[in-house]
């Protein structure tokens, strides 16, 4: 799998076609391989977070969830193919998976408390060869940690699906490497689209990569966060 570097980050040099193609060897493997996919923000953040900086570079696959990860790559000439969001990855997951009439476990970890039930049941409405076999909202202590992880390795499920965000999501996953598990998808708030409680941008934004302003205007409380994009900017016309 060819990569590329970004501010020191690797992304898989991949489409989302391609991508899907990946997970579906490690569903057929037995060992546990952690999907993670940094924006912007991402990769700023963990310029500042050794923790989060070593869990992206051990990740087994790095997508690359942002346009302005994509825009970087042809500012750096390195051109990743395309834009591949944790999302859609996950939902395209799903979809080849019952394609294919394969029945698949998850486990659901992440959301406020409630979230996590309404994202199994509108996810096995939606994908009829889904079972979630477990969950737990995203809220708990260290010593909660140990309890989860085992009950998620007692109940061995092929896809675990962490959305506790970035970099809590990565971190975690990496201190966890060895779970019963065949992939584990750090994927942000993605439990909350899962449960309908946040509305993806409308396709027109979502296609000039613009579901930042989207949710800046939904959630004004993430400006400061979203200062990383003009300092992803500015790092990376600095590099070139």
């Amino acid at each position: 799998m060819e990569t590329i570097e970004i501010l020191g980050i690797p992304f898989a040099k991949l489409t989302q076609a391609e991508a899907i193609e990946i997970l579906e060897n490690f569903f057929n493997g037995s060992a546990n391989h952690i999907i993670v996919t940094p924006n912007p923000e991402g990769v700023m953040q963990a310029r500042r977070n050794s923790a989060f900086a070593e869990a992206l570079l051990n990740a087994d696959l790095s997508l690359a969830d942002g346009t302005g990860i994509v825009v970087a790559s042809f500012l750096l000439r390195k051109k990743l193919p395309e834009r591949v969001r944790g999302v859609d990855t996950a939902f395209a997951l799903f979809e080849a998976l019952c394609a294919k009439q394969r029945n698949f476990t998850a486990y659901f970890l992440g959301g406020t408390p409630g979230v996590a039930e309404n994202a199994k049941k509108n996810m096995e409405s939606r994908f009829q060869y889904l079972k979630v076999i477990g969950l737990h909202h995203g809220f708990f202590s260290a010593e909660e940690e140990k309890k989860i992880m085992s009950e998620i390795n007692n109940l061995s499920p092929d896809i675990l699906l962490v959305c506790t965000g970035m970099p809590r999501a990565e971190i975690l996953a990496t201190r966890n490497r060895n779970l019963n598990a065949k992939i584990t998808l750090c994927l942000g708030g993605t439990i909350d689209i899962m449960a309908g409680n946040v509305k993806l941008a409308p396709p027109l934004m979502r296609k000039l990569g613009l579901e930042w302003f989207h949710r800046l205007i939904r959630q004004p409380s993430r400006a400061k966060r979203m200062l990383d994009i003009p300092r992803f900017i500015f790092a990376v016309l600095f590099q070139k």
